[in-house]
């Protein structure tokens, strides 16, 4: 209480940020932002709101005054009706990982899609690859519509083949059934579902046989190295972690509410830090 949020220093003045989903306990964001809030010597405080029903919450913003707030599983897509405006891009997207709260009105904005370029960039020319995504959900609507931004043949994959294919069909992708992965080649595959989070770590949603691809990256960062890693790691491929799609996408978040620029370093070392 006294290291993370700094429980001593709060005051009536202290602005209220934080991180709401089902399950929430597991997150990196409180270390990360109350670091960058800590660095730059703001009267702030980020903490974790464990919320299974979103009328619940959207009702406490006000009595808890509430500034913003990160969005994840499972309430990435189901937060943009409670929203007075939506960022463009999030729009588009239809999922939202980000809320501020300005003069009573709830804003939405997504970081996510940010976290996905940069990860992927780092590793490959995203331009002209083919990609495959694994799952349709917030995130990997994000990293859909990234990449298909960025000029990337977008292929989905997913447990509900409907979804799926109204996700590939937003943009201008392919949708493919699971059975037919050993048998297709890919620059890059990314996993943008829950499976192998932790405490689940033993379960991945692709067997060693799918892995056809030079670069996988899962966005699950806890474990930092998730079953679908290490499958790939044996068969010498590229990996990322979904740590730097974590550090990435919260840069973006901490400057859209606080206006200034974000202490990366900082933010990267503590988010390793409360991992390790």
């Amino acid at each position: 209480m006294e290291g993370r949020y700094r429980a001593g220093q709060l005051d009536r003045k202290t602005r209220v940020y934080g991180i709401i989903g089902d399950p929430v306990g597991h997150s990196l964001s409180p270390a990360m932002h109350n670091a960058a809030f800590q660095a730059r010597r703001m009267n702030a405080v980020y903490v974790p709101f464990l919320v299974r029903d979103l009328r619940d919450f959207i009702a406490a913003i006000a009595p808890l005054g509430v500034a913003g707030f990160s969005v994840t599983i499972p309430h990435k897509q189901a937060i943009v009706r409670y929203l007075d405006r939506c960022d463009p891009t999030a729009a588009e997207i239809g999922a939202v990982n980000t809320v501020a709260v300005r003069a009573g009105k709830l804003v939405g904005y997504n970081t996510d899609h940010i976290g996905v370029l940069r990860a992927l960039e780092q590793r490959m020319r995203v331009r002209t690859s083919r990609v495959l995504i694994v799952g349709a959900g917030g995130g990997a609507r994000a990293a859909a519509f990234a990449l298909a931004g960025s000029g990337a043949s977008v292929f989905i994959t997913a447990r509900r083949m409907r979804r799926a294919a109204e996700l590939a069909n937003a943009v201008g992708g392919e949708a493919i059934e699971h059975r037919e992965l050993r048998h297709r080649h890919f620059d890059a595959v990314v996993n943008a579902t829950p499976v192998g989070m932790h405490p689940f770590i033993e379960a991945s949603p692709l067997a060693a046989s799918d892995l056809n691809c030079r670069v996988v990256f899962d966005m699950i960062y806890r474990p930092r190295e998730t079953r679908l890693l290490r499958l790939a790691a044996r068969r010498g491929i590229k990996t990322i972690s979904g740590i730097e799609m974590l550090v990435a996408q919260g840069f973006a978040q901490w400057e859209i509410w606080t206006g200034r620029r974000a202490p990366e370093n900082v933010m990267q070392q503590a988010a390793i830090r409360s991992l390790e």
